[in-house]
């Protein structure tokens, strides 16, 4: 293009300076302009002879250097861009034998040329490079233009030969070239090797973090042979387009579109994929909005949500600490969910409910998170997040809004105060008064890496220390995220009025608890310190816990822990020291403890394992803490009632034996009393639990319930009958241990459920015929809505109305099915049948079984319902529902029980029991004419993908395909223990070998799905996948594995989401329905 034409793109400019030469436009053709966030970029090819051209070729290089200039983004993108490139950060130019020109550059190797005259040759993919200094770009609107029809010959160049077929990746994913789409392939240079996603927030999986506003220019080299003639191909000129237009296919996708029948077809092409409409349909309903009830229980706050981010949210850059995802830009946690929107409804007196207000003052497009009420209930704070290119934390802001008016504004006055949201950000001390973590002010540019380690890792044990823990992933490395820990998690607290007064209190740590003391008078701060650790996350770092005054006074260390790398797998093993440090929330300023008398080893035989402490926050002299309570098995918790009674919880894993305690804690006199004693696995006597109410300090005690005789207690529960699930609601005398049925969901066609105790009655009892409660009602047709009981009547008053998420399967069939296994014990499943369908008249269908073992002590714990056939079907959080829509039967979660009853080990059994579970639910699906016998899939996500590899590997005869989400195949690479396998493998070798399928890699033979996520941070999983699915390969087996980018143990964003699905209906469609 002549120096004419580039200055219609670059009005004023013929040459352009980079390093120490100039450039003159009409050395290059400008294939390519692109401004997808109003900085505009310029991607050219130098003009080169033929000559040289066809010496290059023969040289297998290509032909020619790309130049993309960017605008406005300054060094740091170009250093980013270079990184990923592989070009040394001191690169400074590259010399052509031909043409010198002092660009920042790279030239890659493209292999042999093909000599038989072919067309194509070999594709490559060259890096968009940035040569910074030019001053002038292009508004957005300019760019517009070349969207008009007059400028169509301007978007159709003709290049010399060899031509190229440009593709522009932009922020919604690929833009093809018509209706086809144009995977890059990579080169053999390491560095810039990258695995393709459909976005270009597909970082490279290298030390160098991409910026994601950066574009990509991906070209295909033509080659042709030297002997043939000149020839001419059309490079179309792909034009700038708003993003409420959506171009590419990622953002087709976005819109709902379908991917073409090429795409469809081609099931090795990359890209995202979306599975059919009727799945698609189901999956993008909104999500129905939250609740959260005022304390004082006179209003209620709806807060609306979003459906499943994009992926461009996972992709972007986050720091990986002590095991927790940092997000530089907003100095929080990554990643972290949001809601949209705040509206609030006053309770009237009929219990309707009353005007919606609004929240509003805050900025469009708001992230919002961390909403709190304020103790009277008549404010809420939260953050609000916007600008996520800031990158110092300023777009992280704290509002406050007024409940009546629902007007919200800034909290801090000053916008130099940044907010430090890695741990708790801020609790309310008062009804005006809020303490806020904030960045230091001191606080400078984050550290950088050294070029030269600091030294080599080492890790020792030389003191012979017997370390017994699982082994867990992101942690830290070395000593720069040593620094960078310190530099992001350290915080300033703070104290702030409503009316914007701040008063600094403490010095600068890394703050990870905050509590004020019920008479608002004390702040209990809990921070970590180091030394660190590199095998153990934050939570077991040295921990402090000090109190001071609310005017800025120390008042004393309660304690400050040694750093717990050795507390053992066994369950129910513990930290030494004080633990669960807690104020009282029933009196002012007391605070109680408990602390191990073994050592914090639950394999150490004591009589007395626990005890609890409490004391005031400023005990006279020589007062020394009281003890509360001395148990045998392993503290849980207390729950407070007024000083009058207290509930205390004891458990033991390895019996599942659970205990419950009367205390008086202001009644010496008063001996602890056993309340129940019971198995935490028989869900059929299990006692519920009590209901809370607040205190006009906004602290949960237990309500206490008066009628006419007596004061008791409620204890709400859930209700488990050989029948199914039944929620009730008891009075408890917890003197006497007797108790009253008041309340119980219905039986025939509703599952309800009591949420909150709506009556509010601080520091005194509640009347019984002045209850009111907020309740659930659902069915297996209708939606869960709300509503509001008032008592003596029992009257209710529907809150929400809800509509069906999903019409096309509001007659879908569901029924909770029993059978047994082989050697006689219960089982249970939820059986779902798609609308209209009879089997006696349309026969057997397809039929997806999706579970997830678990452990019991017993056969009769294992063989009890705890479900209900009342219950709603939401799919959103369930997809092999999904499949109801493509003519599948569903068995969702056949129990799997792995039992081990007294000493013996459920695991040495594992496979038996397994085996014989999953055969017991196929034989009854086959038996009840609903499924076919040879079309009976088996799927399940983590240790239920575990699960479905054993069954693929150990009993072939009852599935014909499977799918595995996020699982771990090789028990050798989790030595330490898994889910409830206390015993490392060096102690049971043979149960590990014999229950890891990737041993019997060999024997699996029916097609398998493996899906997951790249960052999940469970160790060694990731890699799990990928090394099961090599062994599979190598001994021919049918299998796919599908790893997700950014993804960790569960998948949530939309791309991924979609795509899963799509993977598992292939599968499902071609091994399963067609088999």
């Amino acid at each position: 293009m002549a120096a004419a034409s580039c200055e219609r793109y670059f009005p004023g400019r013929s040459s352009y300076v980079t390093g120490s030469s100039a450039i003159s436009a009409a050395d290059f053709d400008i294939v390519a302009v692109e401004c997808p966030t109003g900085r505009a970029r310029m991607c050219c090819l130098p003009k080169l002879t033929g000559e040289h051209r066809r010496a290059r070729r023969r040289a297998g290089r290509l032909p020619g250097l790309l130049v993309a200039w960017s605008l406005g983004d300054g060094p740091q993108c170009s250093a980013h861009v270079l990184a990923n490139a592989g070009v040394p950060p001191d690169y400074t130019g590259q010399e052509d034998s031909h043409r010198r020109c002092f660009v920042q550059g790279l030239e890659q190797d493209v292999g042999e040329v093909p000599r038989d005259g072919g067309r194509r040759g070999t594709e490559e993919v060259l890096p968009c490079l940035v040569a910074d200094g030019i001053e002038r770009g292009l508004e957005r609107e300019s760019l517009l233009e070349l969207d008009e029809p007059a400028m169509e010959r301007d978007r159709r160049l003709e290049l010399d030969e060899p031509a190229v077929e440009l593709i522009l990746c932009r922020e919604e994913g690929m833009v093809a070239d018509g209706d086809e789409l144009h995977p890059p392939r990579l080169g053999s240079n390491a560095s810039c090797r990258r695995r393709w996603t459909g976005t270009h927030e597909a970082e490279a999986r290298t030390n160098t973090t991409l910026d994601k506003r950066l574009c990509f220019a991906y070209f295909s080299s033509i080659a042709a042979s030297s002997s043939s003639a000149p020839s001419h191909r059309r490079l179309r000129l792909l034009p700038y387009r708003s993003h409420a237009t959506p171009t590419s296919f990622s953002a087709k996708c976005a819109a709902g579109s379908r991917p073409g029948p090429a795409a469809q077809q081609d099931d090795a092409a990359p890209g995202y994929r979306l599975p059919p409409k009727e799945i698609q349909e189901i999956m993008d309903v909104p999500p129905n909005q939250s609740y959260y009830v005022s304390p004082r229980r006179d209003r209620i706050m709806f807060l609306k949500r979003r459906a499943m981010p994009p992926l461009s949210e996972l992709a972007k850059p986050d720091k990986v600490l002590a095991g927790i995802r940092i997000d530089p830009s907003s100095n929080a946690r990554s990643r972290m969910s949001f809601y949209t929107g705040i509206s609030v409804h006053l309770l009237m007196d009929d219990g309707s409910l009353g005007p919606e207000k609004v929240v509003h003052g805050y900025p469009d497009g708001a992230k919002i998170n961390f909403i709190t009420w304020s103790p009277d209930g008549q404010h809420m704070a939260f953050t609000v997040r916007y600008g996520d290119e800031v990158s110092n934390g300023s777009n992280l802001a704290l509002w406050v809004a007024d409940a009546e008016s629902g007007q919200a504004r800034p909290l801090f006055k000053s916008t130099d105060i940044r907010l430090n949201a890695i741990f708790e950000l801020f609790v309310w001390v008062d009804n005006s008064t809020l303490l806020v973590c904030t960045v230091p002010s001191s606080r400078v540019d984050s550290p950088k890496k050294p070029l030269i380690p600091f030294g080599p890792r080492i890790r020792s044990n030389e003191q012979k220390n017997v370390i017994r823990m699982r082994a867990t992933k992101e942690m830290l490395k070395d000593l720069h995220e040593e620094e960078l820990f310190n530099y992001y998690a350290t915080s300033q607290l703070v104290l702030i009025s409503l009316d914007g007064i701040v008063m600094p209190v403490a010095s600068p740590a890394i703050y990870v608890s905050l509590n004020p003391s019920p008479d608002e008078k004390y702040l209990m701060l809990t921070s970590v310190h180091q030394p660190y650790s590199s095998i153990v996350s934050y939570k077991r770092f040295p921990r402090k816990v000090e109190l001071w005054t609310v005017d800025g006074r120390f008042v004393r260390e309660v304690c400050d822990l040694p750093l717990a790398e050795n507390i053992p797998i066994a369950p129910n093993s513990v930290r030494k020291g004080k633990r669960l440090i807690r104020w009282r929330p029933d009196m002012p300023s007391t605070f109680y403890w408990v602390e191990a008398q073994d050592g914090g080893d639950a394999n150490v035989e004591v009589s007395q394992r626990d005890i609890v402490y409490m004391e005031p926050a400023e005990p006279l002299n020589g007062e020394k803490p009281q003890v509360l309570l001395k148990v045998d098995l392993r503290y849980r918790k207390i729950s407070w009632c007024y000083g009058l009674h207290a509930l205390v919880y004891e458990y033991w894993h390895k019996t599942r034996r659970t205990r419950t305690w009367v205390i008086s804690p202001d009644c010496k006199e008063f001996s602890p009393r056993l309340l129940f004693d019971r198995s935490s696995e028989d869900a059929y006597s299990s006692p519920g639990s009590p209901m809370m109410c607040r205190t006009r300090a906004g602290t949960l005690v237990i309500a206490k319930i008066k009628t006419s005789e007596e004061t008791y207690i409620l204890m709400k529960g859930l209700g488990a009958t050989p029948k199914g699930s039944v929620p009730f609601l008891d009075l408890l005398n917890i003197t006497t241990g007797t108790k009253e049925r008041i309340w119980e969901s219905g039986k025939e066609k509703y599952y309800e459920s009591v949420l909150a105790l709506m009556s509010y009655c601080p520091e005194c009892e509640i009347q019984l015929n002045q209850l009111k409660l907020l309740i659930s009602k659902e069915s297996r047709s209708e939606a869960t809505q709300y509503y509001l009981s008032i008592w003596p009547d029992k009257t209710e008053v529907q809150l929400t109305s809800y509509p069906h998420p999903y019409p096309q399967l509001a007659s879908l069939q569901k029924e909770i099915i029993r059978y047994k296994r082989e050697d006689g014990v219960k089982l249970t499943a939820t059986l779902y049948m798609p609308p209209d369908y009879n089997p006696s008249k349309d026969g057997p269908l397809p039929c997806l079984i999706w579970s997830y073992p678990g452990e019991f002590k017993s056969r009769e714990a294992a063989g009890q319902v705890r479900r209900s056939p009342n219950k709603f079907a939401r799919i959103n959080n369930n997809f092999p529902l999904l499949w109801l829509a493509r003519g599948f039967v569903i068995l969702a979660d056949p129990t799997i029980p792995i039992i081990g009853e007294g000493d013996q080990e459920a695991n040495d059994r594992y496979i038996e029991q397994l085996i014989a579970s999953a055969e017991a639910a196929v034989n009854e699906v086959v038996r009840r004419g609903v499924a076919h016998r040879d079309k009976i899939a088996v799927g399940g996500h983590s240790y239920g993908a575990f699960m479905t590899a054993n069954l693929l590997a150990h009993a072939p005869h009852l599935f014909c395909c499977g799918i595995a989400r996020s699982g771990a195949y090789n028990r050798t690479l989790t030595p330490f223990g898994f889910q409830k396998e206390a015993r490392t493998l060096w102690e049971a070798t043979d149960t590990y070998i014999k229950m890891s399928p990737f041993i019997l890699a060999n024997k699996i033979k029916k097609p398998i799905l493996l899906i997951h996520g790249e960052e999940d941070s469970k160790v060694t999983t990731a890699m799990q996948s990928s090394q099961f699915y090599d062994a599979l390969k190598r001994h021919g087996a049918p299998c796919r594995l599908v790893i997700l980018p950014f993804e960790g143990h569960r998948y949530s964003a939309r791309e991924s989401i979609m795509h899963v699905i799509w993977e598992t209906d292939r599968w499902l469609q071609k091994y399963c329905a067609s088999n």
